[in-house]
């Protein structure tokens, strides 16, 4: 089913978007995203046909976001992998100031859609591998060394949403670079 983006389509995914990460996927039913995007529940099941077509839209959306956020930063990094690396925590500290006080919404659907089968599930885990790809490049190839970035980049997200400790992205992204650096 394609999606029909009228302006009151938009409205539910920006309600969604809004009260998904706010609350959890589980814990926001389709009566609120209708009643807080000014729709009836017709509306919003004729435009996106089901609940879980439209936590695909909002997982999709924050990726969709999130990269076009990173891709400028990355360019101006240049070709210095250390650099590209700063980048990327740089940008993710960034991101996570503006736009995300309960961490990765990814990692948080994850907690929540488990299941293989769900249509969610293949969002959030090509996000992921998205992100692993990126760090291989960054690492030249070496995937030994991309997946020891990406678990620092993990465990910041994650410390970040759970707010363990101060500036969980500079303090990671300083091991990384290391790391990087040492081959």
């Amino acid at each position: 089913m394609e999606i029909d983006w009228t302006p009151k389509a938009r409205a539910v995914l920006a309600a969604a978007e809004e009260l998904f990460y706010a609350r959890g996927i589980h814990a926001v039913g389709v009566d609120l995203i209708a009643e807080r995007a000014g729709v009836t529940k017709k509306t919003l099941y004729d435009r996106f046909g089901s609940k879980d077509r439209l936590v695909v839209e909002y997982l999709r959306g924050r990726d969709a976001r999130w990269r076009a956020f990173l891709a400028p930063l990355l360019d101006a990094a240049g070709d210095d992998p250390a650099a590209r690396l700063r980048a990327v925590f740089d940008a993710s500290a960034r991101w996570s100031a503006a736009n995300s006080g309960k961490g990765c919404s990814m990692i948080n659907a994850h907690a929540e859609i488990s299941d293989p089968a769900h249509p969610a599930y293949r969002v959030i885990v090509a996000q992921k591998a998205w992100m692993l790809d990126l760090f291989t490049t960054i690492a030249a190839g070496s995937v030994p060394t991309a997946r020891a970035l990406m678990l620092l980049h993990e465990g910041a997200l994650v410390s970040d949403g759970m707010h363990v400790f101060e500036n969980p992205y500079a303090q990671a992204r300083d091991v990384a670079v290391k790391l990087l650096e040492a081959g």
